[in-house]
């Protein structure tokens, strides 16, 4: 397959069924490209196909014509000339391993989980690295993005990053269509870290809201989360104007000003007094951000890196700080300069 192949021509696999998988595969079928989704649950893959819907997160957005549904990985792999994944972080280096043979050489590799891998806190691009090794080039799609609003073609926007401009750019055109804007990055230490990170900061500003802080402490956290988020990523060696941009400061705005956030509800829930077991439990997906507080807590603390939202998030989920309390140790700190 050569750069100048007609994207139409190009058959794309999506990995992971969620909503967010659902919808990207919807998009790229949308733009002409035979699409495969793979879910791992044979009977709800079946119920797909049937339904010509996801019924369990989009029931009402009917596939396109281009969009066809499996549980064949091995299948779906093979056929790829371009492969995205769409799996939670938690199982995101198993994907990898479980696929590792069945990938075609020529075959483009995008991912758009969003999330440090669990206990090694190592960004995805350096999990992909050790799996499928260091030549291999790879790119991750970012941005502010709800998967509804992806799959109804409303007006959105994101980021792709690659060090391989030309694989960035391949991933943008086959994605970029009348209301999906693709833009590219060679920066994906900063794009994945600002799609860890902004999942932490959106617990924190939901747990004000419960609180009942209002839009002035909302807006400080966003601010404040972002410096933190900024600070992580020069640390990590990124660049400080990525984190500025759709797949930093545009994600965070997103996730902690709208409730569709499933990270923005649990820290609602839990400014509200409920049980974390109680909200995961309700929301009924990966929330991301959960899994990402204690590895941002760790890299941070190995870096030296004062990330103090961060840290008081981690607290409230892992050592039963009582989400007040952590709010008002945020305003208690010393004044300093900005």
């Amino acid at each position: 397959m050569t750069t100048t192949q007609s994207h139409n021509q190009r058959k794309v696999s999506v990995l992971g069924a969620g909503s967010w998988g659902t919808a990207l595969a919807i998009q790229f079928a949308r733009n002409g490209l035979p699409t495969q989704l793979w879910g791992r649950n044979p009977e709800r893959i079946e119920e797909m196909a049937s339904a010509r819907c996801n019924p369990q997160y989009l029931s009402d957005i009917t596939f396109p014509e281009q969009l066809q549904v499996s549980s064949d990985l091995e299948s779906v792999v093979r056929n790829a000339d371009i492969l995205l994944i769409a799996v939670p972080s938690g199982v995101f280096r198993q994907t990898l391993e479980s696929i590792r043979d069945y990938i075609p050489g020529n075959c483009l590799v995008t991912w758009a989980t969003k999330g440090l891998e669990q206990q090694s806190g190592k960004l995805l691009h350096q999990v992909f690295a050790e799996v499928l090794g260091d030549s291999r080039e790879c790119a991750v799609v970012s941005g502010p993005t709800f998967a509804k609003e992806v799959a109804l073609g409303l007006p959105t926007a994101v980021t792709v990053a690659s060090k391989s401009e030309s694989l960035a750019e391949q991933i943008a055109g086959a994605l970029h269509g009348e209301s999906f804007r693709a833009y590219t990055s060679q920066d994906l230490i900063s794009v994945e870290l600002g799609g860890a990170c902004k999942n932490v900061l959106a617990i924190a500003a939901g747990i004000s809201d419960g609180l009942g802080f209002g839009a002035n402490a909302r807006a400080a956290l966003i601010t404040r989360g972002l410096a933190e988020m900024v600070r992580l990523g020069v640390a990590l060696g990124g660049q400080p104007e990525t984190l500025m941009g759709l797949a930093g400061l545009g994600d965070l705005v997103l996730t902690c000003t709208d409730n569709q956030s499933r990270n923005r509800r649990v820290g609602l829930g839990l400014g509200e007094g409920r049980s974390l077991a109680e909200i995961t439990e309700e929301i009924g997906q990966a929330v991301e951000g959960v899994k990402s507080a204690p590895e941002i807590h760790r890299v941070a603390m190995r870096l030296g890196v004062d990330m103090p939202i961060a840290e008081q998030v981690y607290r409230v989920l892992y050592e039963g700080l009582p989400a007040a309390d952590a709010v008002g140790q945020l305003l208690e700190r010393a004044p300093k300069s900005e």
